[in-house]
């Protein structure tokens, strides 16, 4: 019989996931309780079960226009594109600011200043600009998604060793060469964790804007569960907010430490 001082332990992952069932089963237990005690009414708190035939029904009929796969699907389009055009401006501008002091001296005070407005801050110019066309919540998504590109590609290209910057300029390497075989790859680990942040804050970004500036997407989908006096359908559409997010972190996540563990192997 194995004693207690000498039983393994249980792997992290079995542990974690053991926490994580329990934590999701009393947020759901105290939930429906109160739901079904009374203590909220169910036109403020529908119970998880309301909620679960909600998104069944809006994933198969159309609701504000669209099933939820179809507002899911121009959510994501509109992500897709606002970020990948903050991670082809900040990543850029980022590395460029770590590696040429003369460019980082003359944006710094522009991004510095720019970065600290909030995204919904420009809804409104995003309503005047596009109305509820496609350009913006690209607006709104890539003022959100830019910072966070910027700044973790910046503190990336700082890090890159200094010696092999000056070996590269020693075999004739010119300036974009440079950035892209020595300062790029040094800079990774960091820029894809600067993705991350950027990925999280750029769909929180879209749902904002989709509560104001468009007439599709699952912030659209929301907005029109209030006015029609839905709460499960808002919280439906917040359920499928949430489990899109972690998708969407956890195929970055993944990413990242696919790109540290060859980085770490080519540095041994």
């Amino acid at each position: 019989m194995t004693s207690a001082s000498t039983a393994r332990p249980l792997p992290a992952s079995v542990t974690y996931l053991g926490l994580a069932t329990v934590g999701l089963l009393a947020f759901f237990g105290v939930w429906f309780l109160a739901s079904i005690s009374g203590l909220a009414p169910k036109r403020v708190l529908p119970s998880p079960s309301d909620v679960a035939v909600t998104l069944y029904q809006i994933s198969v009929h159309p609701f504000a226009g669209y099933t939820l796969g179809q507002h899911l699907a121009s959510s994501l389009e509109r992500f897709l594109a606002g970020f990948a055009l903050a991670a082809a401006a900040g990543i850029p501008t980022g590395l460029l600011m770590g590696w040429y002091a003369p460019f980082r001296y003359a944006i710094s005070p522009f991004f510095d200043s720019l970065r600290f407005v909030a995204p919904l801050a420009w809804v409104p110019f995003a309503a005047l600009w596009f109305g509820t066309g496609f350009g913006g919540p690209i607006l709104v998504i890539f003022s959100g998604a830019f910072a966070p590109c910027v700044i973790n590609s910046f503190r990336g290209a700082r890090l890159v060793d200094e010696h092999l910057i000056e070996a590269a300029r020693t075999l004739g390497a010119g300036h974009f060469r440079l950035m892209g075989q020595v300062l790029l790859p040094g800079a990774m680990p960091s820029i894809i964790a600067g993705l991350r942040i950027s990925a999280g804050l750029a769909w929180q970004s879209l749902i904002g804007a989709e509560l104001i500036v468009v007439s599709s997407g699952v912030g659209y989908l929301i907005v029109q569960g209030q006015g029609d006096v839905a709460p499960a359908v808002v919280m439906a559409g917040m359920t499928a907010i949430g489990f899109v997010g972690i998708a969407i972190d956890s195929i970055l996540l993944m990413i990242q430490r696919g790109i540290v563990r060859r980085w770490q192997g080519a540095a041994q």
